[in-house]
């Protein structure tokens, strides 16, 4: 069965076709199994000429199928040719400017994780499980997170993908805000960041250093001053020339390597690869630490 969009020329026929109870009844009783044009006329105790007629102006716009099938010699039998519609009710010609999905996502809202310590998860008041132990990154507290740090390893998210049926993605846009991570704070200490979409590598940031000793202008004040305080928003981007970190390209992998229209879900993974050059942690904050109020964001244009 399809699931198409249909544009704006295709409204008035296919409505035209659904204003009809009878024609209604026969997309209810195929969309349980196929029927011949006999078996319908009976079921709904109609003529057989009746039935065929109401059958063929459903045929016409491509609402149902017909084929030949053997059996008691050759017969016709219709079934559902879409399990959902979906009609935009613009002209398509006269738009320029695309479409765009925006998710914000909470840093606590990771599906997956490989935490090495030093590390910890902290809410907007206090410490999220132990400290420097792994185990609390799987406390069902976690999604309070505004600030998740290690010394090593990665976290990784599960969106749902929200991309109507039968458009394409044009571009993807994923934004945090992020720095190294070293014992208390320190400002030259160089991490090798790699976002991954849909296990395709994206790009790689060099964050210069973990940044404390001024207080981030969100981080609470019960956050001690020698700890990291804020990072630095980074942005990434794909799209149909390829891969972007703050608009320099990074990697020829483009929108279509991601196969963003054949997924249910969206997938990304940032953290510390096994062979960086430069392991130095990372930092990853929340609405409520650090200078930006947001956590991940994540932009989708279409077509």
């Amino acid at each position: 069965m399809k699931k198409l969009p249909l544009t704006f020329k295709d409204m008035l026929p296919i409505n035209k076709a659904l204003a009809n109870q009878t024609r209604i009844e026969i997309l209810h009783l195929l969309s349980e199994k196929p029927h011949n044009v006999n078996e319908l006329a009976e079921k709904l105790n109609l003529p057989f000429s009746t039935t065929a007629s109401h059958v063929n102006k459903l045929e016409e716009v491509d609402l149902i199928i017909t084929e030949l099938v053997p059996g008691r010699g050759t017969q016709k039998v219709s079934a559902i040719n879409y399990d959902r519609i979906v009609i935009d009710l613009f002209n398509n010609e006269e738009q320029t400017g695309g479409y765009e999905l925006t998710m914000n996502v909470d840093i606590g809202d990771f599906l997956d994780c490989y935490a090495v310590p030093h590390c910890g998860i902290v809410g907007e008041d206090a410490y999220i499980g132990a400290q420097d132990d792994p185990r609390a990154f799987f406390e069902p507290e976690r999604k309070y997170a505004e600030l998740i740090y290690f010394a090593d390893g990665y976290i990784e998210y599960k969106l749902p993908n929200r991309i109507p049926y039968g458009h394409k993605a044009k571009e993807i846009h994923f934004s945090a805000e992020l720095c190294s991570e070293a014992p208390n704070y320190k400002l030259d200490w160089p991490s090798d960041l790699t976002l991954a979409i849909n296990d395709q590598e994206t790009g790689t940031w060099t964050s210069p250093g973990d940044f404390g000793g001024e207080r981030g202008s969100l981080t609470p004040d019960w956050w001690r001053t020698n700890l990291t305080q804020y990072g630095l928003l980074k942005q990434w981007k794909v799209n149909a020339e390829g891969s972007f970190i703050d608009n320099e390209k990074v990697s020829d992998v483009t929108i279509d390597d991601l196969h963003l229209s054949e997924l249910p879900y969206i997938a990304f993974k940032i953290g510390i690869k096994d062979d960086a050059v430069n392991k130095g942690g990372m930092n990853l904050f929340g609405k409520k630490f650090g200078n930006y109020e947001q956590g991940i964001e994540v932009h989708i244009k279409y077509e």
